[in-house]
């Protein structure tokens, strides 16, 4: 296992010990919510994409100012394909942190290690184009749960490829069917071929998106099980 990914994987350890020793400074008992593999191994393969002949299109250059260009956005208010650049744009992944933070309400003196969180997970939001395919950053912790199709992520496989698997990042969601009983629904939130082809710091940058969103979750989901004990001390006064 490479070192990144010992330090990824420790990252996932640490993340996990910190949220335990946040509930235990407050006298509460962990309410820490299973969003581990064993609960989220739902089949993705349906949702799996073939990969998509390369068609001739018209370079982006041609077609978007310079200006627009240097700031790594589209001229409809759309940022350009890694095509077109790699790094994500400062600016752009500055407002969508300010958007973020105040959307979850999260005051980043008072807590800093949670805003540190949020900060590296946009980075890699807009670095993994995420944004395409959900592309409204206050709604990307609308999923239960969020899981990589074609890499390990149990303490067994971390890190480890699945040879002839696409990788795709893969959030989970339940809708009602149509008699009305909630069914788990996968959503493709970014694909990136084979599992085999997969350049090393893309995977670990992959790794680390669902990692550091599972981190997030796992703060929102205390915060709602404090808010129901809350409710029930208030009936027993």
């Amino acid at each position: 296992m490479s070192v990144t990914l010992k330090k990824l994987k420790t990252l996932n350890r640490l993340l996990d010990e910190r949220i335990e020793s946040k509930e235990k400074e407050k006298g509460e008992k962990p309410q820490k919510p299973k969003i581990t593999n064993d609960i989220i191994e739902i089949e993705v393969e349906e949702v799996q994409e073939e990969p998509q002949k390369k068609e001739t299109k018209p370079k982006l250059k041609a077609a978007i100012p310079s200006q627009a260009l240097k700031r790594g956005i589209a001229t409809k208010g759309r940022r350009p394909s890694t095509e077109v650049t790699t790094a994500p744009d400062s600016a752009y992944v500055g407002k969508l942190v300010t958007e973020l933070l105040s959307h979850l309400k999260i005051d980043r003196a008072s807590e800093p290690v949670r805003s540190r969180n949020i900060i590296r997970l946009v980075e890699l939001y807009a670095k993994l184009s995420i944004d395409k395919k959900a592309p409204n950053i206050k709604e990307i912790f609308i999923y239960k749960a969020m899981n990589i199709s074609g890499i390990g992520l149990k303490d067994e496989d971390f890190g480890e490829i699945r040879e002839g698997k696409y990788v795709q990042v893969i959030a989970i969601t339940y809708e009602p069917d149509k008699n009305g009983k909630k069914k788990a629904k996968n959503v493709s939130l970014g694909y990136f071929g084979k599992a085999e082809t997969l350049d090393e710091q893309r995977k670990n940058d992959v790794i680390e998106f669902v990692l550091r969103w599972r981190y997030e979750k796992a703060f929102q989901n205390l915060e709602h099980y404090r808010m129901l004990l809350e409710r029930i001390n208030k009936k027993k006064q």
